[in-house]
C-alpha cells in the first residue's frame, strides 16, 4: 500500500458507506424481493423463484408500458431538448435587445412545483371551462377529454412536463452558446456563412457535450418527473394508457400490493437505463467535441 493510501481512504470511508446504505443495499434488497410474492402487509413472504419475471415478460401489458415509455420519451426530447436547444441559439446570438426579459420569462415555470404544474394544466385543459376548450370553442372546435383519450393523455402529460423543465434546460444550453468563442463566429460571417452553417459546422461541435448532458437528463430525468403528474391527473388511466416503466413500479407496489411485480419492473427499469447509457457511451460521446 502506498505512503499516504490509509488517510485518503478514510476520508472516503464515511461517504462510501453512506452511499452502500442508501444505494446499493436497497438495490440489493430490491432484487431479493422481486423472488418473493408479498403484500407488504402479511409477515410471511411467499418464494416464486423467476415467476414475477416470467409474468411481466410475458403480459401484453409490458408492451403497452414500453410503447408509453418510448412515446414520453420522445416527446419530452421535443420540448425539452431540441426546443431548448433552438431557443438557446436564438437567444445566444440572434437577438440582441431584451435578452434577459426573455430569458427570466422563459426561465419562470422552473421555478413552480410539479404538482402546481399539474393543477395549473388540469384546469388549462378542464374540456368544459378551460382556456383551452373557450379558445377551440370560439373557432367552431370542441375540446377533446385530454385526460380520458388513449393517446391524447400522453401528449397532455409531456407539455407539463416540458412546460416545467423547459426553462432549466434552455438556461444550461443557452451558458454552452455563450461560451462558444464570438471570433469564430464573426470570422464565418465575414466569409459569408448563413446562420444555419455557423449552427452546423460551429455551434453544435463546440455545444456537443453540454447537448449530450441535457439529451441525457431529458430522457433519465423525464419519466421520473412524469410520476408526479400522472399519479395526480390519470393514476396510469386510462386502461394504462398514461402509464410507464417507472410509474408502474409505484402502482404495483403501493397500489396493488404486489410488492414482487413492483420490485421486478424496478430491476427491468434498470436495465433499460442501463442499455440507454450503454448506447449514449457507445454512440453519442465518441462524437462529442472537447475543446482539449
Amino acid at each position: 500500500m502506498r505512503k499516504g493510501t490509509i488517510p485518503v481512504i478514510l476520508f472516503l470511508l464515511p461517504a462510501a458507506l453512506v452511499f452502500a446504505v442508501f444505494f446499493y443495499w436497497p438495490l440489493l434488497q430490491n432484487f431479493y424481493l422481486s423472488f418473493f410474492q408479498w403484500n407488504m402487509i402479511s409477515p410471511n413472504m411467499k418464494l416464486v423463484g423467476l415467476d414475477n419475471y416470467i409474468e411481466i415478460l410475458t403480459s401484453p401489458e409490458l408492451v403497452k408500458i414500453l410503447v408509453n415509455t418510448v412515446l414520453f420519451i420522445v416527446i419530452l426530447l421535443i420540448f425539452n431538448f431540441f426546443l431548448p436547444y433552438i431557443y438557446s441559439y436564438i437567444l445566444g446570438h440572434l437577438v440582441q435587445r431584451c435578452n434577459f426579459i426573455y430569458r427570466a420569462i422563459l426561465f419562470m415555470p422552473s421555478i413552480i412545483s410539479l404538482a402546481v404544474a399539474s393543477i395549473i394544466f388540469l384546469w388549462i385543459y378542464n374540456p368544459l371551462a378551460g382556456p383551452l376548450s373557450i379558445v377551440l370553442n370560439s373557432i367552431g372546435l370542441e375540446s377533446p377529454r385530454w385526460f380520458k383519450d388513449s393517446f391524447l393523455v400522453i401528449v397532455a402529460l409531456s407539455t407539463i412536463i416540458g412546460w416545467k423543465v423547459f426553462g432549466y434546460n434552455l438556461i444550461v444550453m443557452l451558458a454552452a452558446m455563450v461560451a462558444v468563442p464570438k471570433e469564430m463566429i464573426e470570422a464565418a460571417k465575414l466569409e459569408n456563412a448563413s446562420n444555419w452553417l455557423i449552427f452546423k459546422k460551429i455551434i453544435l461541435p463546440m455545444t456537443s457535450p453540454t447537448a449530450v448532458y441535457v439529451f441525457t437528463i431529458t430522457v433519465v430525468f423525464g419519466l421520473q418527473y412524469v410520476l408526479v403528474p400522472v399519479n395526480m391527473l390519470t393514476q396510469g388511466g386510462p386502461d394504462q394508457a398514461s402509464s410507464n416503466l417507472v410509474y408502474i413500479v409505484y402502482q404495483y407496489g403501493f397500489v396493488f400490493f404486489q410488492t414482487g411485480k413492483a420490485a421486478a419492473f424496478a430491476i427491468l427499469t434498470m436495465l433499460c437505463y442501463g442499455v440507454f447509457l450503454w448506447a449514449k457511451t457507445k454512440f453519442l460521446d465518441k462524437k462529442v467535441h472537447y475543446e482539449n
